[in-house]
């Protein structure tokens, strides 16, 4: 590699400017510089590390901690070849170079390039992803941070209905559904309940096509005795709820927009089939995301986040990145006779929470995933052990189906415990040995 490569490169990532240094295979330094986050600062840093390699864009290795953005964007369409590495492995690195603590942009940049000359190994080579898979990851977290924001506007709206209006959570639970915020637009109170009539309560279902309940059982339940409370209360808690009704209102259509998006992302990204993906012969070879929904489990969430957190791991077929990536891989610390293993924490929390929840579904529909659960509850694993393992396994037969180019198929796939167990040797399998951090 030092034959090839002609320009080691760190760069020490910032909000307004970015500490860019450059080494050669020796490990000469042959420039420590920085540059504006701006499009004419990152321009000038991509000729003068394409200058240092005499034009040879190609010759240029980059290390980034963060992994996307502008700078790496920019350097990869200039034909450079950028690599990340996690920031604990900065800061381990930056050991070498000094035990006393000292830290600072220009020596965090010198540190990277150094690491990268001497341990390429521990960087991961990034490349651009596919513009429709960007955009998948976008509304992805999108529909992630709405599904938090109205989670946390009910949880508001419950306890204010609470101080004065329980009678509305029995009618229907759920108070981001439209027509409840309808129902509680034409009754907010008790007393506006007792003089609403049964036709505008009619109507409001019937637009709503609302069947499960009629107006007499809703106006029965809001009729109830209600509660006794101070003077000022209920105006207090109405002007709350008026606020956060149109929230909602929001917050609730454009959750459902960016389902509607996921849908239509990924619909338009299992009929693009790369060329790279089909060989000759292979025309009827299946796409990755048709593949991916076949499995057991998956539906909008887990297939939107495994494609935007997980897309480079799925495209690699590289299973051990996604296990670690998922956070299936356990940990194992061991130490002369003692030996524990642990759930891996240094993972991806959003697709660790998607995958979990694959495995539960799972466990819940699939008949081999759903007698794995028993057996290994059977053997006094945790709730969340078992899931993890279920898990595991999923993402084995999801890079096998890949690989094959086949959807899943639940013949050909056995309900037995051997299958089910970790292939990893970190993994405890029969050894007896109880796990320590298992999420109950």
């Amino acid at each position: 590699m030092e034959q090839q490569v002609r320009v080691f490169v760190g760069i020490d990532w910032a909000t307004e400017a970015h500490q860019v240094c450059a080494i050669d295979a020796s490990g000469k330094e042959l420039g420590n510089r920085s540059f504006a986050h701006d499009g004419e600062g990152l321009s000038s840093m991509a000729r003068w590390l394409i200058g240092l390699a005499d034009g040879a864009a190609e010759t240029v290795h980059v290390g980034i901690e963060t992994p996307h953005g502008a700078v790496v964007e920019l350097l990869i369409e200039r034909q450079c070849a950028v690599h990340s590495l996690n920031p604990k492995q900065m800061d381990r690195f930056r050991d070498r170079f000094t035990v006393a603590g000292a830290k600072d942009d220009r020596l965090d940049a010198k540190v990277v390039a150094d690491a990268l000359r001497t341990d390429v190994h521990c960087f991961r080579r990034l490349r651009l992803d596919e513009p429709l898979v960007v955009e998948i990851r976008e509304w992805s977290r999108m529909a992630d941070e709405l599904g938090h924001e109205l989670n946390r506007l009910a949880n508001r709206m419950r306890e204010q209905l609470r101080r004065y209006f329980p009678q509305v959570l029995d009618v229907e639970s759920d108070v981001t559904r439209p027509w409840l915020l309808d129902l509680w637009e034409l009754v907010p109170t008790p007393d506006a309940a007792k003089r609403a009539r049964k036709s505008q309560v009619a109507a409001l279902l019937k637009r709503s096509r609302i069947r499960r309940i009629d107006a007499e059982q809703v106006l029965e339940l809001l009729r109830r005795a209600p509660l006794s409370v101070a003077a000022g209360t209920t105006e207090a808690a109405v002007a709350h709820i008026r606020q956060l009704v149109g929230r909602l209102r929001l917050a609730e259509k454009q959750h459902r927009e960016c389902a509607s998006k996921l849908d239509e992302l990924a619909a338009a990204l299992s009929d693009k089939a790369p060329a790279e993906d089909t060989e000759p012969g292979q025309k009827n070879e299946q796409h990755d995301v048709t593949i991916l929904r076949s499995l057991p489990g998956v539906g909008r969430i887990v297939l939107g986040v495994l494609l935007a957190e997980a897309w480079w791991a799925l495209r690699a077929r590289d299973y051990h990145a996604l296990r670690a990536l998922a956070g299936a891989a356990p940990i194992t610390r061991q130490s002369g006779k003692r030996r524990i293993v642990v759930m891996r924490q240094a993972c991806s929390l959003r697709l660790r929470t998607a995958v979990y929840h694959w495995a539960r579904v799972a466990a819940q529909c699939d008949p081999a995933s759903k007698a794995a659960y028993a057996e290994l509850r059977k053997r006094g694993h945790s709730h969340g052990r078992a899931l993890r393992t279920i898990a595991d396994r999923l993402l084995a037969v999801a890079c096998a189906m890949l690989r094959g180019g086949q959807t899943y198929d639940p013949q050909r796939r056995k309900a037995s415990a051997r299958l089910m167990e970790p292939e990893s040797p970190s993994a405890d399998a029969g050894s007896g040995k109880k796990s320590v951090g298992d999420a109950r």
